[in-house]
């Protein structure tokens, strides 16, 4: 099995973890894109404790549920956006005002209420809500 894109699988690995309202959920493989989206969620309450696991190979991560996910996506393409059209893509979201997108800006990985309150623009990467 080949993987175009591992944060959309994780992602998708999430989605359908809460979907079956587990309590935990394992992401394989492991990489440093999908431990920041990963830190941004947990920073704003969306999953528990992480867990990186050493399996020989690329790594995994276990994630700890905390049932408040409703849909987590990865954006493809991954769009370049100024800080002043960040609320333009966030009226995008299907929940509005609720949930976040994550952006890779240069000074790192942030949700864009972040990146907003420093006034950075980035490339749009996933949404959660």
């Amino acid at each position: 099995m080949t993987l175009l894109d591992p944060l959309s699988n994780a992602l998708s690995a999430l989605s359908n973890a809460e979907a079956r309202n587990s309590k935990e959920c394992i992401i394989s493989p492991a990489s440093k894109l999908i431990l920041e989206v990963l830190r941004v969620f947990q920073r704003h309450g969306y999953v528990g404790e992480l867990e990186y696991i050493e399996d020989g190979r690329s790594g995994k991560f276990r994630v700890q549920l905390l049932g408040r996910i409703n849909r987590c996506r990865a954006i493809r393409p991954r769009h370049a956006v100024r800080a002043k059209d960040l609320p333009k893509w966030e009226k995008a979201l299907p929940a509005y005002n609720r949930g976040l997108i994550v952006i890779s800006t240069n000074q790192g990985v942030m949700s864009h209420m972040e990146a907003l309150e420093k006034g950075l623009g980035g490339r749009l990467i996933a949404y959660v809500y």
